[in-house]
């Protein structure tokens, strides 16, 4: 096929050319079994549980990735020709970049303890098809692709900062999509402008004109924003604390007492010795329908935790980081004590949950405005992203909701 175009709700049309060879590339990558399963991992993981239009998936995320590094890409190329060089490599990286999430996206690196940035290296180095892709491309792609994702390595850093920075084409990404799917409105980015204030600095590395500073400021309030009210919202914050409890009490439990098939037997119990077929053949309907199995078969711990999950009876979360660590334990204790009360089990229904928020990270891959003579820190120009730079602690005490008013009359007879 020569030509193709992707419609997708954001970006419109998105068409491919053959007659590119890093397109010809990418439609070919996008044809492969492990591109293919993105479709069954859902973006925002759980999320779909509070936002009921959250089901999209990694798959049209990392389409979109594409997309826009496309368009930055052709912007940078303007301005420095010996880029053409990097083409391939930049378009394999965005589009892969996510190849390596588990099942329901970052709550699935949670729950089994796995990083998707390191799967994501050894499938694009160990799979033959995805590999095969890479390197007719051009000899070594596979490699420069790993060592891009897996540890933030290119020859060119303008090539990363696209792919993983403070500003990279997965963020704008994923906080327009995320805001489409959710309902919520504070994901409008001003994209063209955002775009077009992409400049080489004199080094080289990725900077912005000036001229794109209030649209930059606006992402990363956005950013800020959708942290707070989307990916860190209470009920997200419950249902990732129960997946967590739910897979360790498999895990616990063990092989004798909890039915897997084989590929889950290896995610439980045997997750050092995971192989890439293994890996590539769990995603969430696989997972859902173990988490139904042990919902009518497993153990009562087990079972539980999944009816919570599957049926929607969530737990409760209480905001405690107005406390202190040392009076979230003793509230957490008397939690607890509650819970085991009215015959319930503290360590399936009762837990602490801590999070960190920063809207701006000025040491990870931070901006610079350069105006043709003057190169400065993002920061430094700006005191509203100076102000993001400040981290903020959420902490949550999940409970569950029959003991609501018991909790918040106890803690308010301890000062708390």
């Amino acid at each position: 096929m020569k030509q193709r175009t992707y419609h997708d709700p954001l970006h419109r049309g998105i068409r491919l050319d053959g007659d590119v060879p890093a397109e010809a590339m990418v439609m070919t990558l996008v044809d492969t079994p492990p591109f293919q399963r993105l479709r069954r991992v859902r973006q925002l993981g759980p999320a779909f549980l509070t936002f009921h239009g959250a089901e999209s998936s990694r798959f049209t995320h990392s389409i979109g990735v594409f997309h826009l590094a496309r368009r930055a890409f052709t912007q940078l190329l303007n301005q420095n020709a010996e880029l053409e060089g990097d083409r391939g490599l930049l378009y394999a990286a965005a589009l892969l970049h996510d190849i390596g999430h588990g099942p329901l996206s970052h709550t699935g690196e949670e729950m089994f303890g796995l990083h998707h940035e390191d799967w994501s290296a050894r499938i694009i180095e160990e799979d033959p098809v995805i590999r095969g892709c890479l390197e007719d491309h051009a000899p070594g792609t596979a490699a420069a692709v790993a060592a891009l994702l897996a540890k933030g390595v290119a020859e060119r850093l303008v090539i990363k900062r696209l792919v993983s920075s403070q500003l990279d084409c997965d963020r704008l990404d994923y906080l327009l999509r995320d805001s489409y799917s959710t309902g919520t409105r504070y994901g409008q980015l001003d994209l063209d402008r955002i775009l077009a204030a992409l400049i080489l600095a004199p080094d080289g590395d990725l900077a912005l004109h000036p001229k794109g500073l209030m649209a930059v400021e606006h992402y990363l309030v956005v950013r800020n924003l959708m942290y707070r009210s989307v990916y860190n919202h209470r009920l997200n914050v419950v249902c990732n604390w129960l997946l967590e409890r739910l897979v360790r009490t498999a895990r616990q439990l063990g092989p004798d007492q909890v039915w897997a098939d084989a590929v889950m037997a290896r995610w439980l119990w045997e997750p050092d010795g995971l192989d890439l077929p293994c890996f590539l053949a769990n995603d969430d309907v696989r997972t859902g329908y173990h988490l139904q199995r042990w919902q009518q078969e497993g153990p009562d711990s087990l079972a539980e935790l999944c009816s919570r999950f599957l049926d929607r009876r969530l737990l409760k979360a209480m905001a405690v980081e107005h406390i202190g660590s040392e009076d979230q334990l003793k509230a957490l204790a008397i939690a607890g004590r509650l819970a085991e009360s009215i015959g319930l089990d503290p360590a399936s229904c009762c837990g602490l949950r801590h999070q960190q928020i920063r809207g701006y990270h000025p040491y990870r891959g931070g901006l610079r405005l350069w105006n043709g003579r003057r190169l400065q820190a993002l920061e430094q120009a700006s005191a509203l992203v100076a102000s993001l730079s400040t981290p903020a602690e959420t902490s949550w005490l999940i409970h569950p909701r029959e003991i609501q008013e018991d909790l918040q009359a106890a803690l308010d007879g301890e000062g708390f």
